[in-house]
This record gives C-alpha cells, sequence and structure tokens, in this order.
C-alpha cells in the first residue's frame, strides 16, 4: 500500500498576515484539506501523515475530524526545515506502507492522474518525481554574478511534488542525510546520493505551490477554468 507525508509545518512569511498558507480558504476550502481530498481519492493510498508547527497540532486535528471523505491519517510536529518535518512524518509509517509519497501540503491541484503516475513509476524504477519542462533559459553563475554557461533548456526541468519512493530506498536516504549532516532541496536529492536512479513523470502547470498571495489568485483562475 501507499502512504503519503505531508509537510506543513512551514512559517509562510512570504504569504504574510502570520497564518499557515495551508489552512487559508481556497476557492471555500481550506488548503491542506483540499489537498488531503485529493489524495483521498487514490484508491491504492491507505495512510496520511501531516507535519505541522507545534502549536498547530490541535487546529489540524480539529479540521480533519471535521471533514468527510478523508483516507486514516495522523498528524505530527514537523521541524524547523521541511527535510525534518518529513522525517518526523517518516516515524510514524504503517507496517503495510511500500510506497511512500511526499507532497507539498501547499500543493492543492495536484491531480489524480499525476498521482498514480508517480506511484506506478515508484513502483517500477524505485523512485519518481513529478515534474514540468523549463520554460526559461536558465543561466549558471559563478560568486560574483557573471554568466558560467547555459545548459541546455531540453535538459532541464523544474521540479514538482508529489515525489515517491520504495519505502527502505527513501528511509535509507534519511539516514544517511542526517548521519551526514545534509540539508537536502528535496526528497529526490537525498536519494540520488545514494546512486540511485530517480525516474522524472509529467506533471501539470496547473500543479503550483502557493506562497504568496498571488498564488491564491493563480489558484483560483486554474479551479474556474
Amino acid at each position: 500500500m501507499v502512504t503519503a507525508v505531508f509537510p506543513a509545518a512551514g512559517s509562510s512569511k512570504r504569504m504574510g498576515g502570520g497564518v499557515n498558507k495551508n489552512l487559508l480558504e481556497l476557492a471555500g476550502e481550506p488548503i491542506l484539506l483540499r489537498t488531503l481530498k485529493t489524495f483521498s481519492k487514490v484508491e491504492r493510498i491507505n495512510f496520511l501523515i501531516v507535519a505541522v508547527a507545534a502549536h498547530e497540532v490541535d487546529t489540524v486535528e480539529g479540521l480533519l475530524r471535521g471533514a468527510q471523505g478523508l483516507k486514516p491519517w495522523r498528524v505530527t510536529v514537523g521541524g524547523s526545515e521541511r527535510q525534518y518535518s518529513i522525517a518526523n512524518g517518516l516515524k510514524l509509517l504503517p507496517d503495510d506502507a511500500r510506497i511512500v509519497l511526499v507532497h507539498d501540503a501547499a500543493r492543492p491541484l495536484v491531480t489524480v492522474q499525476t498521482i498514480n503516475e508517480v506511484i506506478d513509476a515508484a513502483e517500477q524504477f524505485g523512485g519518481a518525481i513529478a515534474a514540468i519542462p523549463e520554460k526559461n533559459t536558465i543561466k549558471v553563475i559563478d560568486a560574483e554574478g557573471f554568466v558560467r554557461y547555459t545548459p541546455p533548456r531540453a535538459e532541464l526541468v523544474s521540479v514538482l511534488t508529489p515525489q515517491g519512493f520504495r519505502r527502505e530506498i527513501l528511509l535509507q536516504a534519511y539516514d544517511r542525510a542526517a548521519e551526514e549532516n545534509f540539508l537536502g532541496t528535496d526528497d529526490s536529492s537525498l536519494v540520488e546520493r545514494l546512486g540511485i536512479r530517480v525516474k522524472v513523470v509529467a506533471g501539470g502547470y496547473q500543479n503550483i505551490k502557493i506562497t504568496t498571495p498571488e498564488d491564491i489568485r493563480i489558484a483560483e483562475t486554474f479551479l474556474e477554468a
């Protein structure tokens, strides 16, 4: 079976207002709840784990208890970094979890199709991430701010979530990162350090991460469309 872990303990500084962005409403429903409901529609997923700030545990548990249509869930205390929040969530994995998905709680527009395709690829290859082709030209610069070179755009993707891995691979990756005090930007970066190839699955441009007030307006536009 599949367990999904949702880091949601960020400070939401760029959103402003001193409120966890995952608790803000998008088209009349909290962002976190909208995300969890989508994952709950995936047949193979049997458990949800949400990592939030310590002072928000009671609030989030109350929100989820009052919601319908959710798979079984647990709320745990997150950490000061995304990676630490996920590590706490991994401690709650059910014994029958064979594939583990990690998804930003602030990406509420992910589709069931994308989730299923990541699960399929993780089962086949051991690890998979959702991503989209990079539209912009990317420059690699030096410490003084001068361009070093321009990588071919055809080789570049913008990485999204969910990211999915076989249980034993992800746990090994997190154990090694902890031992070596390595802090990665995503789960794939931890798995890549094991020498494991990670498969890229086509994601959707609507699967944005809500970070600023403008992102909420963009997400509402996608929903209206």
